[in-house]
């Protein structure tokens, strides 16, 4: 079974969102580590979190849940928006909507709940949310 790091998806996923320029996944593993410490929570190793930060872009982007930004849009190379899944994806984990618990729940019970498909048809559900 696949474990995901919900709340280090959630905030490279706010990031895309916010539509930087350049998408750093390494810098936003520093900036959710820092916030993470501030809030007084234990930290994994950053050098490992970074890591995966840059697993997770590289994923999040062969299974659709993000795409380069086009150009028309500001597009550079090396920014992305993010894909009607990756939009399901943040609104079912994002922390600041309450009971995002119950979702990250579903989704941890999942063999893979980034599988493309598996995704689908679990966010599909009205329950889950």
């Amino acid at each position: 079974m696949t474990t995901y790091n919900w709340d280090l998806i959630e905030h490279l996923l706010h990031e895309v969102q916010k539509g930087a320029s350049s998408y750093t996944p390494r810098h936003y593993a520093e900036e959710y580590a820092a916030q993470k410490a501030a809030q007084g929570e234990q930290i994994e190793n950053l050098d490992h979190l970074k890591a995966v930060a840059g697993e997770y872009e590289k994923l999040l982007l062969l299974r659709g849940y993000i795409e380069p930004r086009p150009e028309e849009q500001g597009g550079t190379g090396s920014n992305y928006i993010l894909t009607m899944r990756g939009s399901r994806l943040l609104s079912l984990i994002d922390s600041s909507i309450p009971g995002d618990e119950h979702p990250r729940q579903v989704l941890d019970d999942q063999e893979d709940a980034l599988d493309e498909e598996m995704f689908d048809e679990v966010a599909s559900k009205a329950q889950i949310a």
